[in-house]
This record gives C-alpha cells, sequence and structure tokens, in this order.
C-alpha cells in the first residue's frame, strides 16, 4: 500500500469530480485549504467532444457492438452512442446485482454526469422540504429554502440558469439568463393552459448559457450536448469549478483512483484507500476531512465497504428515484410545418411546473405531485415513400408534433434499499452492490394521473390525434436517484445532519444525492450542488476555527 500523503496529509479528500465534486473542490480550494480530488475515470480533453460528429461518420454509423458488448445498462441511455461511450462505465467491469429492476446509469471520467447531463434546473421550495408537514407522509428535510437561498444564488450566479420568472411559491424563481425563445405551438399551449386550467407552461430552466458568461460563450444550438460543448456552453465541472479550484494551486487531482473504502483511526476518518485503475495497485491518500461526491450509490457504497456511519441502520435505505416515462403526444393541425420554424435543435424544452396537491393533502387517492416537460416543434418524414420531386413534395407535408412527458415524485420507503453483495466484486475486487427497489402505488397513480392531465392539456389547446404515451420507467433509469445516507437531527433515524455530516464520524460530509431525504418532482442537480456550497461553508468555517 503506497501512502501518497504519509506526513503532510491534505485538508480534504473530496470523491467525485461531477457537479457537487467540483463545487466541492472550488469552495474548499477558494478558502485556502489544500484539497485532493479523486475520480475514478480517466482525464478528459475537447478533442474528446463530439457534438459536431454526425452519425455518417463513425464507424458503425452509431450502431456500435461495443455498447451492446460492454455496455448493455448503459446503452439503454438515451446519453450513451458510439461517440461518447467511453465516458460510460463498462458494465462487464463495474456489475451491480438487481435484486429487483433497476437501471444504474453511471460515468467514469473527469466530470461525472455533468458531462451530459439533462441540464434542467430547478428549485426545490418548502412544498418539497417540509411535505410531511404539509401531507403526513415521511420526515421534513432538517433545511429549508431559506437555508438554501444564498447558496441557490451563488450557484445561480456562476453556472448560468437560463429561464423566465413565473413567482410561484412552489417552484421559486432562480437568477436568471433571458430565457430561450418557445415555438408557436408552445405559445399555444402555454395560453390555453392558462386559460382553462390555471396551469403555468414556462422555458425550460436549463444550465446552458443564452449570453456570454463568466469566460464562457453562449450557446450556439448545435444540437447534441451530451456529448460535450467545444464553447462551454452548458455547465460541466472540468472546464469550470474544477479548472477555478486548480487555478488556485491548491488542488491535486488523481484521476483514475477507484475509492475502496473510509481509512479510519482513533474514531474519525483519516483517508480514502483506492486501487489505480490501470494498474491495479492499491493507493493511499490522507486528510483531515471527507467529502463524499461520489454519486448517491458510489458514496453510500463507499460507506457501507468501510463499515462505518450506520448505527442508525438506515444507511443504504430509502432509494428514491422519479417515475418518467409517461404523459400524451399529438400533432396541431392549425400550425403549417416549416422547415425553418421553430429555433433548430434548442437544447431544452417546455416546463409545467406541479399542480397537484400544492394546495390541497392528496388528489384522487394519491399525494405529492408531478412535473411536465416537452416541447411542440415541426416534424418531417425523411422516410416517405416516392423518387424525386414526388418525394421532397412528401418530406415537405410534414406535421406539427406537441408532446408532454412527467416527472413524478418517488416516496421515500425503508423497503428500497441497497446494500453490499458480499458473494461479488468489481474488477478492482472491490465489493459491489445490491440494490432492491420497485414503484409503489402512489408512483403510479401519480404516473397515471399525470398522462391523463396531459392529454386533457393537449385537447385543450387544439391539439389532434391525441394519445398518451409511454409505460413506467425501471427504477434508477431516471438517472435522478436519491437517498440512502438521509439527513435529520435525530442520530437514531439518519446519517448525516444537516449541514450533511455525518452523525458517527464528525468529519465525513455527504453532499451529493445520498443525503437527500425527500425527491420532490424537480430535476436535483441544482440542489445538490447548493447543498454542496453551504456544506463546504460550513466546513471551512468549523475547519478554520479549529485550525486557528
Amino acid at each position: 500500500m503506497q501512502i501518497v500523503s504519509p506526513n503532510d496529509p491534505f485538508d480534504a479528500i473530496v470523491v467525485g469530480s461531477g457537479a457537487t465534486g467540483g463545487w466541492a473542490a472550488k469552495q474548499l480550494t477558494e478558502a485556502g485549504l489544500r484539497v485532493a480530488l479523486l475520480e475514478a475515470g480517466r482525464k478528459i480533453t475537447p478533442r474528446d467532444f463530439t457534438e459536431h460528429t454526425q452519425t455518417w461518420q463513425l464507424p458503425y454509423l452509431g450502431n456500435s457492438p461495443k455498447i451492446r458488448r460492454d455496455r448493455p445498462i448503459q446503452g439503454k441511455c438515451y446519453a450513451c452512442r458510439e461517440s461518447n461511450q467511453e465516458w460510460f462505465v463498462n458494465d462487464r467491469e463495474n456489475p451491480y446485482t438487481q435484486d429487483k429492476p433497476f437501471n444504474w446509469i453511471r460515468m467514469r471520467v473527469l466530470g461525472g454526469r455533468s458531462l451530459s447531463w439533462g441540464r434542467q434546473s430547478y428549485r426545490m421550495s418548502d412544498l418539497d422540504f417540509k411535505a410531511a408537514s404539509h401531507d403526513g407522509y415521511g420526515d421534513d428535510w432538517p433545511i429549508s429554502h431559506a437555508d438554501l437561498l444564498p447558496y441557490y444564488e451563488r450557484v445561480e450566479r456562476y453556472v448560468g440558469i437560463s429561464g423566465t420568472a413565473e413567482g410561484l411559491p412552489h417552484l421559486p424563481d432562480s437568477v436568471f439568463l433571458p430565457g430561450m425563445e418557445m415555438t408557436c405551438g408552445e405559445q399555444i399551449l402555454k395560453e390555453s393552459a392558462k386559460k382553462h386550467f390555471g396551469r403555468t407552461v414556462t422555458i425550460g430552466r436549463a444550465a446552458v448559457l443564452t449570453k456570454n458568461h463568466n469566460g464562457r460563450q453562449a450557446c450556439h444550438y448545435c444540437g447534441p450536448c451530451e456529448q460535450g460543448c467545444a464553447t462551454n456552453s452548458y455547465f460541466s465541472s472540468p472546464w469550470t469549478t474544477i479548472a477555478d479550484a486548480q487555478k488556485t494551486g491548491r488542488l491535486s487531482l488523481f484521476t483514475d483512483a477507484v475509492a475502496s473504502h473510509v481509512v479510519m483511526k482513533d474514531g474519525l476518518a483519516a483517508g480514502i484507500a483506492y486501487i489505480d485503475r490501470e494498474t491495479r495497485a492499491p493507493r493511499e491518500v490522507r486528510a483531515k476531512v471527507i467529502v463524499l461526491c461520489a454519486s448517491t450509490l458510489e458514496s453510500t457504497r463507499l460507506l457501507l465497504n468501510s463499515g462505518i456511519c450506520n448505527s442508525s441502520g438506515v444507511l443504504g435505505k430509502y432509494v428514491m428515484d422519479h417515475i418518467y416515462g409517461g404523459g400524451a403526444a399529438g400533432v396541431m393541425p392549425q400550425i403549417e410545418a416549416k422547415p425553418w420554424a421553430g429555433p433548430p435543435r434548442r437544447p431544452n424544452g417546455i416546463y409545467v411546473p406541479r399542480f397537484r396537491n400544492v394546495s390541497e393533502k392528496s388528489t384522487n387517492g394519491f399525494i405529492r405531485g408531478y412535473g411536465y416537460q416537452g416541447g411542440s416543434s415541426p416534424a418531417f418524414d425523411f422516410g416517405a415513400p416516392g423518387f424525386g420531386a414526388a418525394y421532397k413534395d412528401a418530406v415537405r407535408k410534414g406535421q406539427w408534433n406537441v408532446n408532454l412527458g412527467l416527472w413524478a415524485e418517488c416516496l421515500a420507503r425503508k423497503e428500497n434499499y441497497v446494500e453490499i453483495d458480499k458473494q461479488r466484486v468489481d474488477a478492482w475486487g472491490i465489493p459491489i452492490l445490491k440494490i432492491s427497489a420497485e414503484y409503489g402505488d402512489n408512483e403510479k397513480k401519480l404516473f397515471h394521473d399525470g398522462r391523463e392531465q396531459a392529454a386533457q392539456m393537449l385537447e385543450a389547446a387544439g391539439a389532434k390525434n391525441v394519445r398518451m404515451t409511454g409505460q413506467y420507467s425501471v427504477p434508477g433509469f431516471c438517472i435522478h436517484e436519491v437517498g440512502t445516507a438521509r439527513m435529520g437531527n435525530d442520530p437514531k433515524t439518519s446519517v448525516v445532519n444537516g449541514f450533511s455530516q455525518a452523525h458517527d464520524t464528525r468529519n465525513i460530509f455527504v453532499t451529493d444525492g445520498a443525503c437527500w431525504v425527500s425527491s420532490g418532482c424537480q430535476n436535483p442537480t441544482l440542489t445538490m450542488m447548493a447543498i454542496t456550497v453551504r456544506t463546504c461553508e460550513y466546513i471551512t468555517r468549523e475547519y478554520l476555527k479549529a485550525r486557528a
């Protein structure tokens, strides 16, 4: 075992380099701390970006057999493609046991899932943080929107969130860059939803720049953001937060470092043991504070493999992931489809904020709620019959489509859990997770209600051939997994406190989705980043106080 820092340990180790890990590195180094950032994957450069690579330029025309062979689970994700498949884990090297069906989408590369995330960025409100007080189910978070407000704003001003203020208390407005333009079909839906239902339709709130911001260029609408961005117009950690941390001269970056377990000494964390991804050699790096940002299930896996932070018995319990995959779609015959209509390849859609159970506790036998993402744009059938002029005429006879897809809250249930599979290890000899999670009756009721309401909204907007779409997603596949190391004031029922600090081991902090108490229905990354900034401010304040 080679110890990287035997006599002069770092002030802090951050495990994980995605959205939360990047923020932790930035906040701590800029406060004067010496930080080691551990990433299980390799480094990445702009040469790895393929957003301008066309399918016909690829060896297998986008149908790589390597994905089917090495990434059968990752390949189910829309973002895993022939051109960027190496960013995603090799499923054969990184197995997990599915006690019940669960699609675990993982990336091991510097920047993690911030390279290919959907970029939708919504605050949570006290309807989410204090949901138990609203409807009586589960537990409240030990923090509120007021606690996170300055950290939401700090993140938003730095990242650049494009969007439009709507003044909804249950979906607080962010600090916005100008919102992207809606299409005419979306405007029709917006006006109809307000008139007939009193519901808001807004442009998506996205971590994509609509003007030059903090040294990064505005989006040029080239299309597939999940394959990288040469202008850094969407937020990803390597060229923003991690770059800032490197500029301080106080960051040591360890890539290809597969974390194995937390090293303990005298009841405190003393470091992280890891395996070199390439050589398989064991290594160890030491520090006075550990910040886990490895992603919800990886952070919990690390704690479980370390045998720590579980005096409550709830570590690994309460896995949540949004149920999605359903909604409604139709066509809008009142609009003529033209090839030039609508912003081409806009990296965003529309959003319909939650309207169920905002004031009431329950509706139609279910609690909590859902939001919609969707859009309306022209579509053309390039597989139309005909040849020459006849084919061109057939293609030009396009239609104006409209669709809404729901994202619904998943209740926290102890029966949904992860644990270590003691019979299996990954390619580096580290015990893997066994995952047992499924959607319950409440999620399914939300799903069905959301499909019905989506169809009604489209029909009211004049859409024709409206049909309800989709089926239940497999847990994990929304890639919004949270829970398993929940926050709480009581050490008997939670893993970390309101500052993401482990009750059992006071120099361990968990700031990614693992610390969540309930899921809300909003995309979680913005809140994860705000929690991380708040926690790191606490670490800096308490650490510097102790060091003085």
